[in-house]
């Protein structure tokens, strides 16, 4: 090796420890930061080019390059997302933290060649600060980056002839790569904009408007729609509520025949007061001072099933949903259709 590449290896032995850290810092900064932005991404990844790579480099390119500042991906670091859009989102990250050298960064994914899908990546050099020194920083989607691994492995683009018929089934793969990238970001936004249309509908109160799903049933918790049924159940026993998640009384609410969350509301309105009454003969002779906010909507769900006769066997199907298949749901749903015959509201 002439003694110019030998001098720049040389360097770089010199000063691998600080390219390790300064890799190690700027990995972790990113992290941060983009978790701060609410961002999620695939992966996260960082490198300093081995020694190795670095001669081979320079073999082939060792006259382009002056000293070791001068080669710009010495450290790099990946950015894989799941969407295209928060490709563009992960760059504006980047610009805030790093002064951008514009003059040899690439946005490959101007290109329109029908077979560069997965060289559609977008590539930053950021200056490394106080040191003369840059970095490269790529980011692309799931999707590129699986189709740049698969073309590196099959030899696509090395220099060796591959045949017609396999250049045209990369090509069309490729095609249908990015038709997949642009759907799932279609469909992000499409499902964005469909949840934002559900909380304006349950803060308007057009519940009956509203399809049941775990979106919705979400939004309509946050309205805490049964407060004042705990509220009102707790104070037989002047007891503090403890909240716990609700999300799963939308499997149960789905099993009873709701559809919308009018349906639901409806169940709240006209069931209540057979709640209520389950709830006192359960705990009018205790001293619970503690109640979780679960005892609202299950002895909803227990006065509709009674009073629809669904029997022990709907309830027992409740508590099965709720809290997976055992021998105690079964004794404690026969219990309550024994207690049946002393609640009012089933004489009504």
């Amino acid at each position: 090796m002439d003694p110019h590449r030998e001098a720049i290896l040389q360097e770089y032995r010199d000063k691998l420890p600080w390219m390790e850290e300064v890799a190690q810092k700027t990995h972790e900064t990113l992290k941060t930061t983009l978790a701060a932005a609410g961002l999620l991404v695939a992966a996260l990844e960082y490198r300093v080019k081995s020694e190795e790579s670095l001669a081979g480099k320079l073999e082939l390119k060792g006259g382009k390059y002056k000293s070791l500042a001068d080669i710009t991906d010495i450290i790099g670091l990946r950015v894989i997302t799941f969407y295209i859009d928060d490709v563009d989102k992960v760059a504006s990250a980047v610009e805030r933290l790093f002064e951008i050298d514009w003059e040899n960064s690439v946005d490959k994914r101007k290109a329109h060649e029908i077979d560069s899908f997965g060289y559609l990546s977008l590539h930053y050099i950021c200056k490394i600060p106080d040191s003369g020194f840059r970095m490269e920083i790529q980011m692309r989607t799931v999707l590129q980056h699986a189709w740049a691994n698969m073309n590196h492995d099959t030899g696509y683009k090395s220099g060796v002839e591959v045949p017609r018929r396999y250049l045209r089934n990369l090509s069309r793969l490729a095609g249908m790569l990015e038709l997949v990238d642009d759907e799932f970001s279609k469909i992000r936004a499409e499902l964005t904009d469909y949840r934002r249309r559900v909380r304006a509908l349950v803060a308007s109160g057009n519940l009956d408007d509203v399809p049941l799903d775990g979106d919705s049933f979400r939004s309509f918790l946050d309205l805490n729609p049964f407060g004042r049924l705990n509220q009102r159940i707790a104070s037989v026993n002047q007891a503090e509520i403890h909240n716990v998640p609700l999300m799963p009384y939308l499997a149960v609410f789905k099993a009873l025949g709701c559809k919308t969350l009018g349906e639901v509301s409806n169940i709240i309105k006209e069931y209540s007061e057979g709640a209520y009454q389950i709830a006192t003969y359960q705990i009018g002779l205790t001293d619970l001072d503690i109640l979780a906010s679960s005892i609202g909507p299950q002895d909803l769900c227990i006065a509709y099933i009674l009073k629809k006769g669904g029997g022990s066997a709907g309830i027992k199907f409740m508590f099965d949903t709720l809290n997976g298949p055992s021998e105690s749901n079964e004794i404690m749903a026969n219990l309550l259709l024994e207690q049946s015959n002393d609640f009012p509201f089933m004489n009504q």
